[in-house]
């Protein structure tokens, strides 16, 4: 329990962190987009990982495994997916300092807007509609899938 506690109490630090361990690691430019890819996958981690275990259990239950040893078999590919993410961490590597943002005082001076419009519109990608429709799919399918669950298990309850 003590251990517990210890590491409870270490995520808000860890969790306050991470825009400075980013912008050591990818440099400052890019830190809030990478901090906001960086949330999602701990929230869709702090989804799936519960329906996981959730799933593997029932899984056990209806295949007659007793109540004292579903959690086996979980633990071990909860471990596996904890070396998944160590691996994928240890392999990623500092961004080069050449893309690191630099102190340019010439960068400093207030453009016009209409000039900041016309390199907003000059930097922009051209977006493949259909990536991006995917993409926000992918997104809300399972937001809206993780909502209804919600609702029907409220109804259920409060019946």
């Amino acid at each position: 329990m003590a251990f517990f506690c210890v590491i409870i109490s270490m995520y808000g630090g860890g969790f306050a962190t991470v825009p400075a361990y980013l912008a050591d690691i990818f440099g400052t430019k890019m830190v809030g987009a990478i901090h906001g890819r960086l949330l999602t996958a701990w929230s869709v981690a702090g989804i799936l990982g519960p329906v996981i275990v959730n799933y593997i259990r029932e899984y056990q239950l209806d295949h007659g495994i007793a109540r004292a040893s579903v959690y086996n078999i979980t633990m071990y590919i909860l471990a596996g997916l904890l070396a998944v993410g160590f691996v994928c961490n240890w392999l990623v590597r500092p961004v080069p300092e050449k893309y690191h943002m630099k102190d340019d005082p010439a960068d400093a001076a207030p453009k016009p807007s209409a000039a900041i419009a016309k390199d907003a519109v000059a930097d922009a990608p051209d977006a493949n509609p259909t990536i991006v429709v995917l993409a926000w799919a992918a997104v809300w399918i399972p937001i809206g899938w993780g909502v209804w669950m919600t609702l029907t298990k409220a109804v259920v309850l409060f019946r």
